[in-house]
C-alpha cells in the first residue's frame, strides 16, 4: 500500500516534467533576437523548449526542402511558408502573420543620415551600401525595391555589398565595411545601437509581412504548437512590438 502511495505520488510530481518537449525552430535572421527573447516566457508559460536555428529564409527554405528536422519556421516573409504548403512541407491551416517588419537607412555615424535618408544614399562620397541578397531575404528584396523607388538603384550598384541576409547586411555597415546600410529596423531600434537612421516609407516597398507555419515534423510534437499559440499572446505581442516590429488586431 506505501508502495503504491508513493509510486502515485511520483507520477504526480514527474509527470508534467515528462510531457515537456523541445520544438525546433527555423527563424530568419532578422527574428532571432526577438524568438531568443520570448523562450524563457514560453518556457515559463508552457513547460516547453524551443532550439533555434537562424539563417536567411531562402537559405531556411533549402535547408527544409532537404529535410532538415524543424517543426516550425518563422520566416521573414508569406511567399515561403505558402510554398511550403503547397509542396506537402507544411500544415496548412497553421500559417499567419506574426510580424510586420520596417526597413530603414542606417549609419554608425551619428551625422550622417538626415531626416531624408534618400540625400545620403545620392551623395557621391558614399562608397559603400550594404544591403541583404533580395533573391534570399525579403529584407534584402525590400532594400532593392527602395533603391529603385528612388531611382538609385543602377547608381548604386557599383557601391552595393551584399550580407547572406539582414543580420549580415547589418554587421557590414556596423564594422565601416559600408557606411550606409538598408536593414530592418529591429536591428538597430535598441538606442545602445546608436548611429542615425531614416525609417523607410512604407510605400517604398511591398509591406514585409512574416508569416510563422508548423512544418510537417512538427505534427505530433505539443511544443510545436504551442509555441505558435504563444506568438498570439499578449505578452508576446507586447515584446514583438517593443523590438520594432507591428502586429496585427
Amino acid at each position: 500500500m506505501i508502495r503504491a502511495t508513493l509510486y502515485t505520488l511520483c507520477f504526480v510530481v514527474f509527470a508534467p516534467l515528462a510531457r515537456a518537449e523541445t520544438a525546433l525552430i527555423a527563424v530568419a535572421t532578422n527574428f532571432v533576437p526577438v524568438a531568443t527573447a520570448l523562450a524563457p516566457g514560453f518556457a515559463a508559460a508552457t513547460g516547453h523548449d524551443i532550439s533555434i536555428t537562424g539563417g536567411a529564409t531562402g537559405k531556411l527554405y533549402a535547408q527544409i526542402t532537404q529535410s532538415a528536422p524543424f517543426d516550425l519556421l518563422l520566416s521573414a516573409d508569406t511567399t515561403t511558408p505558402e510554398r511550403l504548403e503547397t509542396e506537402g512541407l507544411a500544415l496548412p491551416g497553421t500559417r499567419f502573420t506574426y510580424a510586420t517588419g520596417a526597413l530603414v537607412v542606417w549609419s554608425a555615424d551619428a551625422t550622417r543620415i538626415g531626416p531624408d535618408g534618400s540625400v545620403a544614399l545620392a551623395d557621391d562620397a558614399l562608397r559603400f551600401v550594404a544591403i541583404a541578397n533580395p533573391d534570399l531575404a525579403p529584407y534584402g528584396l525590400a532594400a532593392k525595391q527602395t533603391l529603385q523607388a528612388l531611382d538609385l538603384w543602377d547608381q548604386l550598384q557599383p557601391k552595393i555589398v551584399m550580407g547572406q541576409n539582414s543580420g549580415a547586411a547589418f554587421a557590414l555597415a556596423s564594422s565601416g565595411a559600408a557606411e550606409v546600410g538598408l536593414v530592418a529596423l529591429s536591428a538597430v531600434i535598441d538606442p545602445g545601437v546608436g548611429g542615425s537612421r531614416w525609417i523607410v516609407p512604407q510605400d517604398m516597398y511591398a509591406p514585409i509581412h512574416q508569416d510563422a507555419v508548423l512544418l510537417t515534423p512538427g505534427a505530433g510534437n505539443p511544443a510545436a504548437t504551442a509555441f505558435l499559440d504563444y506568438l498570439k499572446s499578449d505578452e508576446a505581442r507586447a515584446l514583438i512590438i517593443a523590438a520594432g516590429y507591428s502586429v496585427g488586431p
